[in-house]
């Protein structure tokens, strides 16, 4: 048991399963309201459970042991994050979630690109075949004849 919760795959799986939820709930969610004041509580929901979180976990630390580098990452991170969550309960509250989570999905492809061009990270040609499949299944599963 503890070397699967050290392990990168089972946390993945759990993030990619939760995701799915996100889709379903939301959906669900923003029926009868505004789709940017659905985001809002959302993001109040999370700050309260990443501070459950950290709290009992014991990994609270001073804000000021932070670096001005990692709190300005941090930052644009979190500005990403609310972006993203902006556009994809818009485009849940004007879609299907069925085709929305897909097209949500060419993150990954995304993340692949800017890895290699920002961060010099590789990928083997399997790799970059991967990257066209998910791109090409996010597709295909979003396009309605």
């Amino acid at each position: 048991m503890k070397n699967l919760l050290l392990s990168w795959v089972f946390w993945a799986l759990l993030s990619a399963g939760f995701a799915a939820l996100t889709a379903i709930f939301a959906k669900i969610g923003i029926e009868n309201v505004n789709s940017d004041f659905a985001t809002f509580i959302r993001t109040v929901v999370i700050l309260l459970v990443a501070a459950l979180i950290v709290y009992a976990s014991g990994n609270w630390q001073q804000p000021s042991s932070v670096s001005p580098k990692t709190w300005l990452f941090l930052f644009l991170s979190g500005a990403a994050t609310g972006a993203s969550w902006i556009c994809y309960f818009r485009a849940l509250k004007l879609g299907d979630a069925a085709r929305v989570a897909p097209i949500d999905k060419l993150s990954v492809v995304f993340v692949s690109v800017f890895a290699v061009l920002f961060l010099g990270e590789r990928l083997a040609l399997p790799n970059w075949l991967g990257v066209i499949l998910i791109a090409c299944g996010a597709v295909l599963v979003a396009y309605r004849a």
